[in-house]
């Protein structure tokens, strides 16, 4: 923030400075000029007009004569003007006299600075021509003014006289030099000057913002400095009553959560104990089922059904207990995961064709082993084929799995209801269900993609999720291989297609306990 003013007000001076300087420049130049060439046209009349006096009362008849008053007149011209002034004295071209006159410059080379224009202005009549010109001696700048002088008896000549602006230049050159020290003087001071204003109130905004950083990191006992009464000292003051009320909110969270956590562990081990009795209790009247009344019998069913999903919930529920209080024990075992994947695809195989869902699995060539704790692994995956089973609408769900050097992917896909953008933000909360109406083909706790991503963050891993409306969903679990981590370039993409499938390795498709291959040879393969 601070480079950006003093950078915005170094250009804004610097450009203020050069427009005041050339308007300067320019105002004192052409009023030096202006005052210059006014009295240089007054005393160059005056003179033309004496020597014109000199040459109308002359006595002078002969060459020689005339010649001689010639010569006098132009030493006296000279006299007149100084050494900032010459003479130069041409015969008129239309001059038709017989008397030749030996005329010139007073400074040789001074002729060249009187141009044919100047020459025909003169001749044409013109009252006092003059123009600016360049000196032949020293380069410098000078004016020129033009008269016509008639002698008698020898005809009309032509008067210029040049005057130097040598003085003046000097002049300019010496304001321009005072004003180009003053110029940098001053830009200095007004960058100096911003950048201690701005660094006085730039300094609370930065110290906030450290503060703020610390706060993000988790240092809530963090505060500002509070100096003075000023807005700065306001703005501190107010800034540490939020952090203060940020840290009591996050407090009282923080133990209202614990409380939570550890209520939820509470009730699910106080809960196994009865549970395990009437699951006993269950089971007798389950296996006994056949000697009730078919309305006693059913109701024996439906209690085993739902204690199962009991048993399930409780089990969810301490699971997200152990990581929540970070209990969670792994053991890292190499484990192949495309064996992993097939033990999981047969395990839900049953399912799935009870309700005529095709798994077709994908597995690339190559080792797709990963240090990984095999029955975390086989959970993630056993919930991402349940799901994609239970949401599919009948058609196929694929399964690829493939790895690179710095990981291994297994990628679910189905081609079913799909999820909204809104339901994707949501999908791995907890107790959250796309289907509100919870009503599910294979029950479930809502909290199986909650643990499965848990799981995935426990290996280092990522669990990710796509989903379109009408064209199903897609689930990615990728596992590290080595400790350099997973890398930017993942083994299989989010989003596949059926061609992008078929590209991984052969297909097979499980029918009724038995892997087919789907090159039409229909070759048995042991599940």
């Amino acid at each position: 923030m601070s480079l950006r003013f003093v950078a915005s007000t170094l250009v804004v001076g610097i450009g203020t400075v050069v427009l005041l300087g050339a308007y300067v420049t320019t105002d004192i130049r052409d009023g030096l000029v202006d005052e210059r060439v006014d009295r240089v046209l007054a005393e160059s009349a005056q003179d033309a007009a004496i020597a014109q006096l000199r040459a109308a009362t002359t006595t002078a008849a002969n060459p020689d004569e005339l010649q001689t008053f010639v010569n006098d007149l132009q030493r006296e011209l000279n006299g007149l003007g100084g050494e900032s002034r010459g003479l130069v004295m041409l015969r008129s071209p239309d001059n038709d006299s017989a008397v030749p006159l030996i005329v010139g410059e007073s400074v040789e080379g001074l002729r060249t600075v009187v141009s044919p224009d100047m020459r025909d202005a003169v001749r044409d009549g013109a009252t006092q021509p003059w123009q600016y010109v360049e000196l032949p001696a020293d380069g410098a700048p000078g004016v020129v003014v033009g008269s016509e002088l008639d002698i008698p008896v020898a005809g009309p000549y032509e008067l210029y006289f040049v005057y130097s602006l040598a003085d003046e230049a000097a002049t300019l050159a010496l304001i321009q030099r005072v004003l180009a020290i003053g110029a940098i003087v001053l830009v200095a001071l007004v960058v100096a000057m911003t950048w201690f204003v701005t660094a006085q109130a730039v300094r609370p905004v930065r110290q906030a913002a450290r503060v703020a950083s610390r706060l993000a990191e988790g240092r809530l006992s963090e505060r500002m400095t509070v100096r003075g009464h000023d807005e700065m000292a306001t703005l501190a003051q107010t800034f540490n009553e939020m952090a203060e009320s940020l840290q009591r909110q996050i407090t009282r969270m923080e133990h209202l959560s614990r409380l939570q956590r550890r209520f939820v562990s509470d009730v699910s081990h106080e809960l196994r104990t009865p549970l395990t009795t009437i699951r006993m209790a269950s089971d007798v009247l389950h296996d006994a089922r056949g000697d009730f009344a078919p309305h006693v019998a059913r109701s024996a069913e439906l209690l085993s059904t739902q204690l199962d999903r009991f048993e399930a919930l409780l089990s969810d529920l301490l699971e997200i207990s152990r990581i929540d209080a970070g209990a969670a024990q792994l053991e890292f075992e190499e484990h192949d995961l495309a064996a992993v994947v097939r033990d999981e695809v047969d395990a839900v195989a049953p399912i799935a064709h009870d309700l005529g869902v095709s798994l077709r699995l994908y597995v690339a060539d190559g080792p797709n082993t990963a240090s990984m704790d095999r029955p975390r692994v086989g959970r993630i995956v056993r919930n991402l084929l349940s799901n994609a089973i239970e949401h599919c609408q009948g058609t196929p769900v694929d399964i690829a799995v493939r790895s690179n050097r710095r990981g291994v992917a297994v990628v679910v896909r189905d081609y079913g209801v799909g999820l909204t953008p809104h339901q994707v933000e949501r999908v791995f909360d907890r107790f959250w269900r796309a289907d509100s109406a919870r009503a599910r083909t294979m029950g479930g706790t809502g909290l199986g993609l909650s643990i499965a991503r848990e799981d995935a963050l426990l290996h280092d891993g990522t669990l990710d999720v796509w989903g379109s409306p009408g064209h199903g969903a897609s689930f990615r679990l990728l596992l590290p291989r080595t400790s350099e981590g997973l890398g930017k370039n993942a083994p299989l993409a989010l989003v596949m297609r059926d061609r992008e499938f078929e590209k991984v390795g052969p297909p097979v498709t499980l029918q009724e306990g038995i892997w087919l291959r789907r090159d039409g040879q229909d070759t048995e393969v042991k599940a």
